[in-house]
Formats: structure tokens, C-alpha cells, sequence
């Protein structure tokens, strides 16, 4: 081989390698969304976009109800709501499921009493 294709070769290794890492670091997005009346919810996760995430949620949740609203978006990470008796809810997001619940859960308490998480989802990433 010359040197001037073992130089196209190196260069178009270098970029695709390049392009390779910039696609397996996107953000991946999820939404949960939440209709207070009813309680129905829509959830995503792993779009590619808060748009998109947001989206899915909504269409999910409002199969079942006309009065949902996204609770909660969140990307590479995890998002929960928690609702008590008496409707109050809350919603949060973290690094882990158990950080998201817990922070639905202090969400909802500044509302109302006895709640539990009726919806979680995470992201991939």
C-alpha cells in the first residue's frame, strides 16, 4: 500500500471510530404523565428527545383519560410519581429508581398523607 491510502484508511478510522462515540453517548429521555382525576398514567423511556419522551407519555396516558399532563421528564436517569388517598400527588426524578420513588414520595407528603408510588420508569443509560 502507498502511504497516501494508508493515510485515507487511518483518517477514515479515526472519524468513524469518532462517530461511533458521539452516537453511543446521546442522551436517552424518558416522561411520565399523569392524570389526576383518574389516575392513569403514560410512561417512556429511551427516546431520543424530551419531545419525543414527552409525546409517548401523553399519548399512553390519555388511551385512558382527557386530563393528563406530564408529571415528570427526566433523561439518563429515572423518573416516579406517588399519589395518596386523597388524590394529592407528587412526582421526582434521580440517578436510580429508589432515588426517584423517594423523591415522588416527599413530593407527594408535602400534599397529602399515606402516599405510594404508582409509576416509575428509567432510561437505559
Amino acid at each position: 500500500m502507498t502511504k497516501f491510502r494508508i493515510a485515507i484508511l487511518t483518517a477514515a478510522s479515526i472519524l468513524s471510530l469518532s462517530c461511533m462515540n458521539a452516537v453511543a453517548h446521546a442522551d436517552n429521555f424518558g416522561a411520565i404523565a399523569y392524570s389526576p382525576e383518574s389516575g392513569s398514567v403514560g410512561w417512556s423511556y429511551d427516546a431520543g428527545s424530551r419531545r419525543d419522551a414527552e409525546r409517548m407519555a401523553m399519548n399512553n396516558c390519555e388511551n385512558y383519560a382527557d386530563d393528563c399532563r406530564v408529571a415528570i421528564y427526566f433523561y439518563n436517569a429515572c423518573g416516579a410519581v406517588a399519589r395518596a388517598p386523597d388524590g394529592s400527588w407528587g412526582s421526582g426524578w434521580g440517578s436510580s429508581r429508589r432515588r426517584a420513588e423517594s423523591e415522588a414520595l416527599d413530593s407527594c407528603s408535602n400534599h397529602g398523607d399515606g402516599c405510594r408510588v404508582i409509576r416509575w420508569a428509567c432510561t437505559s443509560r
